[in-house]
């Protein structure tokens, strides 16, 4: 393929202007289509293109930019329960994707979206962005390299701000959104996947919508998604993996806070501190002997984003995959797991009690 990729946008709201801004910083991504059903969406689009909104064809809907022909690659930005449809046109036009997550908003779907990914022959891409974070890659690279021993706990903290509003409040809802556990956390089951190498056997999450939403109705009907919870996940092989979530934490010095614990050391990434903190065992009453380490990110990049520059990288590897340059990092498969996680626990968190994936038929 020539060194210009040619991207299309479908979907063009808060998300897709990230990635609009992260493809100005890559060389050879050029913007040629956008779609969208909401103009007012299309217009923002337009304005974060800047000049170079003149190269780009706007349409109603994903059909019709795949037949226009215009496109080597397409990023799915999408309402997350519209994923199934948009992607069919683009799938038979034979086109490289990125999808970003959830992959879809059901189990039945997300599988589906796997199986046609695995027959077609162009890159299908899952936007995992927190596989990106320059502090993340780091961390994973240490823990891999053995600095802690065994891996044999691992949990996730996310202490964030609640949802922001959307077009048409399409994410006050679970039908729409997969629910929380779904929505928001696939991205925090993927990096367990991806940390443990392993595959999740059980689920168990005790979560609630306590704080936010509340006064809020939508055609007289009160938003019912999980604004909190705990989940722990089992792993394959005996690791144990926690997530616990508040989206109403936005005060919190760091938003997420990865900590691993190995039978000789633990190891901690806080972000947006970008820290890496080291502590190896001493025994009883020793002298801690921390290690700090800040990984530092390109202030060009992290403005392009709300996702510590993760996205632009992120983008260099699609790129790299379009061109045949380089592998598909995060697939459909990979997708269709961290929904599947995220299923269980919304499952569990509805009827109190624990979930295992064979239930699901994973």
């Amino acid at each position: 393929m020539r060194n210009t990729v040619r991207y299309g946008l479908v979907g063009t709201g808060l998300m897709a202007n990230e990635h609009l801004r992260n493809l100005a910083l890559i060389p050879g991504a050029v913007v040629t289509a956008l779609a969208d059903p909401v103009e007012s969406s299309l217009a923002t689009a337009r304005t974060t293109l800047g000049a170079a909104a003149d190269e780009a064809s706007t349409f109603a809907d994903s059909a019709a930019l795949a037949r226009s022909g215009l496109v080597d690659a397409v990023i799915v930005a999408s309402p997350n329960y519209t994923h199934r449809a948009v992607l069919e046109p683009l799938f038979d036009a034979g086109v490289a994707i990125l999808c970003e997550k959830p992959l879809a908003t059901t189990l039945e779907d997300a599988r589906w979206v796997a199986e046609r990914a695995a027959q077609s022959k162009a890159p299908f891409w899952v936007a995992m962005e927190y596989r990106y974070m320059p502090p993340v890659v780091e961390y994973i690279d240490q823990l891999r390299a053995g600095r802690i021993g065994t891996l044999r706990m691992l949990s996730i903290r996310e202490h964030r701000f609640p949802f922001l509003k959307k077009i048409g409040d399409w994410n006050r809802f679970n039908r729409n959104t997969g629910g929380t556990m779904v929505e928001k956390c696939c991205h925090f089951f993927d990096l367990m996947r991806l940390i443990v190498g392993a595959e999740a056997t059980r689920v168990y999450c005790s979560g609630a919508m306590d704080v936010n939403h509340q006064d809020e109705r939508y055609d007289g009907r009160k938003p019912d998604i999980i604004d909190n919870s705990y989940t722990t996940v089992d792993f394959e092989g005996g690791v144990r993996a926690m997530l616990d979530l508040s989206m109403f934490a936005e005060g919190a010095e760091n938003q997420e806070e990865i900590t691993a614990v190995g039978d000789k050391a633990r190891l901690d990434v806080l972000i947006p501190e970008g820290a890496l903190v080291f502590s190896p065992r001493v025994g009883f009453r020793n002298p801690k002997r921390v290690e700090r380490q800040v990984v530092e990110v390109d202030e060009a990049v992290l403005k392009a984003g709300t996702h510590h520059g993760s996205t632009f990288y992120e983008h260099q590897k699609f790129i790299a995959a379009v061109r045949g340059e380089g592998p598909v990092e995060v697939t459909a498969e990979d997708g269709f797991k961290a929904v599947a996680i995220g299923a269980a626990a919304e499952i569990s968190a509805r009827e109190k009690r624990v979930v295992t994936m064979a239930e699901l038929g994973v």
